[in-house]
C-alpha cells in the first residue's frame, strides 16, 4: 500500500511547555535529528483523530483526553529527486492520562515553550508555533521546501515567503 500523503501532527501541552520529540532513531528520515510533535500518516480508512489518537498512544503511551484541530499545513518539496506534497492535520492538546512510554523514533522532552524556537525544528515550524503561541483562529498555510530550505510560505492565500 502507498504511504498516505494525510498526516497528523500534535504539540502536547501541560505548564507552559510543549511535548517535543527529537528524532535521532530513524535512518533515511527526512525528520533526522530535528525536533517535532508527535504524529504520522493515516492509515487506511481512519479520519484525522483517528489517526491522532492512535499515532500519540503508540509514540508516547498516553492517551489524549482534550485536543483542538488548529491548522491545516499544506507541505510541497521540490528540487529533490521527487517532488511531492503532504497535508498536515495540526492539532495542539491540553488533556491526556497514562504513563509515558519510551518512542522508537527518538527522545521525547518537555520543552519550555519559549525555548523551542531555540531547537533544530524545520524553518515553517517556526511560522505555526507563532500562530499557536498567539491562540490564532483555525488557520492554512502551505509551506514550500527546496531541500532542507523554505523558500515560499502562505498563510490563508496570503504570501508571507514567496
Amino acid at each position: 500500500m502507498e504511504r498516505s500523503k494525510l498526516t497528523t501532527l500534535c504539540y502536547m501541552e501541560r505548564e507552559g511547555e510543549w511535548l517535543m520529540l527529537h528524532r535521532v532513531s530513524k535512518k533515511n528520515d527526512v525528520n533526522k535529528d530535528k525536533w517535532i510533535g508527535i504524529g504520522g500518516h493515516f492509515e487506511e480508512n481512519e479520519s484525522p483523530e483517528e489517526c491522532l489518537l492512535r499515532e500519540v498512544k503508540e509514540e508516547t503511551g498516553l492517551t489524549l483526553t482534550s485536543w483542538r484541530f488548529r491548522g491545516l499545513v499544506t507541505f510541497r518539496s521540490t528540487g529533490g529527486p521527487v517532488e511531492d506534497m503532504e497535508y498536515m492535520c495540526l492539532y495542539t492538546a491540553d488533556g491526556f492520562e497514562g504513563e509515558m512510554a519510551d518512542c522508537n523514533e527518538g527522545t521525547l522532552e518537555w520543552v519550555k515553550k519559549e525555548a523551542v524556537c531555540g531547537l533544530n525544528i524545520w524553518e515553517g515550524d517556526r511560522i505555526f508555533f507563532r500562530l499557536l503561541n498567539e491562540n490564532a483562529p483555525f488557520f492554512s498555510l502551505k509551506l514550500t521546501y527546496e531541500g532542507d530550505r523554505l523558500i515560499e510560505a502562505v498563510l490563508d492565500g496570503k504570501a508571507l515567503i514567496a
